[in-house]
């Protein structure tokens, strides 16, 4: 077989190949199947899109209560407007963002403020550990889960619970400028009588803010003991 041969062989198997995905990609366009890939992409959007609905609107509802939380009874309005009504619709709201997307920690956040508000700390800090947990805790940036560990260890210290100092310690690795962190840190020490973590906690917060009273306080108190 001669080099003329064997291009013409080479081109008709290019041409039979070219044909055949033709064939293919035609058979494809006719079902429908870009199409189906388009709509299944869609649909599993759309449960994430009403998750995010569900939760600007739970947050909307829990900035509302707060608001109202002071107003007399009487200004308040129907019992849906009242402040005890808001906080049960922004449960109400979070439970359907997590039944959506329960990969997402912010709805969990948000119920666990609710359970708060309404005096139920054990279980805002039970679902504040779903929020942290290896399901949902990727969709938190550095300084959210900050925040988050720092929203647990305020329930924890409410509750007694030992386990306050683990959160504070991460708070302040993921979020070294977080005054509050450092100023709790500082108040554990103190609490436990380590008074060279105490002062170095405080000092950290001074670093922050220099003309923070509560920190400078917790000093000199600790100077003269």
């Amino acid at each position: 077989m001669d080099s003329t041969e064997k291009e013409a062989m080479l081109h008709d198997i290019i041409l039979q190949i070219a044909i055949f995905l033709l064939l293919i990609l035609t058979f494809l366009f006719l079902f429908g199947v870009p199409q189906k890939l388009v709509n299944k992409f869609r649909y599993r959007l759309k449960p994430t899109t009403k998750a995010k609905r569900h939760f600007v609107k739970g947050a909307q509802l829990l900035s509302q209560a707060r608001s109202s939380k002071n107003l007399p009874a009487s200004n308040s309005g129907s019992d849906s407007g009242s402040f005890s009504g808001l906080v049960q619709e922004a449960l109400e709201e979070a439970d359907k963002s997590i039944a959506l997307n329960p990969k997402d920690a912010a709805p969990y956040l948000l119920k666990s403020l609710a359970l708060e508000l309404q005096g139920f700390r054990t279980s805002a800090l039970e679902t504040i550990d779903m929020a942290l947990s290896p399901l949902a805790v990727k969709s938190l940036e550095d300084d959210e889960r900050g925040d988050a560990l720092l929203k647990r260890a305020e329930l924890k210290n409410a509750l007694k619970v030992d386990s306050v100092v683990e959160d504070l310690t991460q708070v302040v690795k993921l979020s070294p400028k977080n005054l509050k962190g450092w100023v709790l840190l500082g108040e554990w020490y103190e609490g436990k009588k380590m008074e060279d973590e105490a002062k170095n906690a405080y000092n950290k917060a001074l670093q922050i803010e220099p003309r923070l009273s509560i920190a400078q306080q917790a000093l000199n108190r600790l100077a003269s003991s």
